[in-house]
């Protein structure tokens, strides 16, 4: 293999020989962070992240935090590890206000919302659309976590997002479970 020089003799000009190989430094900070961990549930790491001094409710680039993704992605000992150690459940991102209950409830993540409520997760928080966890579980059909929901706060049946809809509004003609549990 020859070596690959610049104009003046120089071995190293700075290039980057493969630019599909570039990271940014948000990506870098990113991926050595602890939001990495989260996404990915890896809880040790997590914990040594949180040893180091790392502030749990840190934000990335994108303004979330660990919790974030652990809540959306249904990392629930990632959760359990964050919130002992000082996450706050009801941040929210910066553009879509979304907390960590809106993202596990838009999953579908039933112990995981019923965790964050342990914690003082707002049921009630409304996102960039107005819309309340209650509003997110029940437009994907979640029965068991629009009950969890339900159970811990009754006014969010009759909360009307920026469409002026409730979450029942948003359950399909179809599921009669959740149109009951709405009802009742």
């Amino acid at each position: 293999m020859a070596n690959s020089t610049d104009d003046h003799g120089h071995c190293c000009s700075g290039e980057i020989s493969n630019p599909s190989v570039r990271q940014t430094l948000d990506e870098l900070e990113f991926e050595r962070g602890i939001w990495s961990s989260a996404l990915n549930g890896e809880v040790e790491k997590i914990q040594q992240h949180l040893t180091k001094g790392v502030n749990p409710n840190s934000v990335d680039t994108s303004g979330y935090t660990a919790l974030h993704y652990a809540s959306r992605n249904g990392h629930l000992r990632a959760c359990k590890v964050l919130l002992d150690n000082g996450a706050d459940p009801n941040i929210c991102t910066k553009s879509g206000l979304s907390s960590a209950l809106h993202r596990s409830a838009m999953k579908g993540h039933g112990a995981i919302v019923q965790l964050l409520i342990s914690y003082r997760a707002d049921c009630s928080a409304r996102d960039a659309d107005g819309k309340t966890p209650l509003h997110k579980a029940a437009e994907n059909g979640f029965e068991d976590v629009c009950s969890t929901l339900i159970k811990a706060n009754q006014t969010c049946k009759i909360v009307l997002d920026n469409k002026n809809k409730t979450p029942m509004d948003y359950v399909t003609t179809d599921n009669t479970q959740l149109l009951k549990l709405f009802s009742s």
